[in-house]
């Protein structure tokens, strides 16, 4: 049996489980958890999900890289889109960002480190929008002209 199919079965019985999970999570109900008499049930369905996020997490990563230390130039790639990206976040964060001390509603108080990291992110989300939005227009465009 191939790994491949191996994967797929896992993954059929993962989903199945998760469905049967949630049917008794939604069976339970919010007053039920809320009073406290479902919360051990939800809590061990919760350390399962963990448990489940983890292993999907760890696959992930292991299949990526073994992909990537076995193919140079996907290796090579991958660098140079994790280092463009990085340089737009430290453009984003050191030269647009400015960060101002803020009262919150809950009476808490944002500092100007955390202040400017939230801008930061706005700026780097706006730019990977325009980026985004730039390249679909540019190959839309191209496509339709090549017609």
């Amino acid at each position: 049996m191939g790994l491949q199919k191996l994967l797929k079965i896992v993954a059929a019985v993962v989903g199945l489980l998760s469905i049967a999970f949630l049917v008794t999570i939604i069976s339970t109900g919010d007053d039920a958890i809320k009073a406290a008499d479902g919360a051990a049930s939800v809590g061990a369905y919760m350390y399962v999900a963990y448990f489940i996020l983890a292993a999907a997490v760890v696959s992930v990563v292991f299949f990526t890289l073994s992909n990537l230390i076995s193919n140079a130039a996907s290796l090579k790639n991958t660098l140079i889109a994790i280092g463009a990206f990085t340089l737009l976040a430290l453009i984003c964060y050191f030269i647009f960002a400015s960060g101002v001390e803020t009262m919150l509603k809950d009476g808490t108080m944002l500092s100007v480190a955390q202040s400017k990291l939230v801008g930061a992110g706005l700026y780097l989300f706006y730019s990977l929008a325009f980026v985004a939005g730039g390249t679909m227009l540019f190959f839309g465009v191209k496509k339709s002209l090549n017609k």
